[in-house]
Parts: structure tokens; sequence; C-alpha cells
């Protein structure tokens, strides 16, 4: 008899299993990190506009595109295919370089900002704070989207 040899493919999940599944059950954390940064600096006092204006545009066009993300994940638009781990894969790459960019103009601005209104300074910090983890958890689902995508 010959031996076969079988090599496990990777695959997507699709529907609920993304609740349970490495790395897509970081959807909604990244979601809720993500639209609190975008909450707590559209609160405040936009100082100056242009760097604060990245801050705005990279936290709500990444909660934008992980929902959308999330969305075909769920109805299982993927099929499961290579592609869509290679594109899952590059767009939390993404995601985390430009999270990092705005965590670091944030906390930056933030800084400069300390003799401001406290309440502000404080808010300013939450979503300092907030960018920071947005960024963690953007980097854990590149490096899991990355090994997923090994085993494709």
């Amino acid at each position: 008899m010959a031996a076969t040899t079988s090599q496990s493919m990777g695959s997507l999940p699709s529907g609920l299993e993304i609740c349970v599944t490495a790395p897509d059950m970081l959807y909604l954390p990244e979601l809720v990190t993500g639209g609190l940064v975008w909450i707590l600096v559209a609160s405040t006092h936009v100082e100056p506009p242009n760097p604060l204006g990245w801050v705005m545009f990279v936290s709500i066009f990444c909660f934008v595109m992980t929902l959308l993300w999330m969305i075909i994940f769920v109805t299982g638009c993927h099929k499961s295919g290579s592609g869509w781990a290679a594109a899952d894969f590059a767009y939390h790459a993404v995601a985390t370089l430009f999270y990092l960019s705005a965590a670091v103009d944030l906390a930056y601005i933030t800084f400069l900002m300390k003799l401001g209104p406290f309440r502000i300074y404080q808010i300013d910090i939450a979503a300092v704070v907030f960018a920071y983890t947005a960024t963690l958890l953007y980097f854990i689902h590149t490096v899991l989207s990355s090994l997923r995508w090994k085993h494709f």
C-alpha cells in the first residue's frame, strides 16, 4: 500500500465561528477600542487639527474596514480562499502601521497639551491608551493572520 500524506489546509471561519477562532475573535475588541479612540478624540477640542485629523482618519477608516471585514467573515463571502487569508494579513498589517503612527502622533500632541484644561487632558490620555491598545490588538491579529495564511 502506498502511504498517503495529507497536508491540512488552513480554512477561514464563517458565521459565529469567528467568535471562537483566533485571530477572528479580535474583531470585536478592535471595533470597541477603535470606536473609543474615535469618540474620545472627537469629544475634545481639535488643536492642532492636522495631526489629530490623521488620528481621526485612522480610527474611522479602521473602524469601518474592520466592520466590513467582520461582515464578510460572518456571512462567509470569502469562501475560505487563500487570497482572502492573504488579504486579511495585509489589511491588519496596514491597520497596525496606521494605528501605531496615529498613537504616536496622539501621544505627542497630548504631551504638548498637558498645560491645557485638565478634563481635556484626561480625555486625551484615555484616547492615547485606547490607541495603543488598538495597535496591540491589530498587531496580534496580524501575527496570527500571517500564521494562518502560511498554512494555506
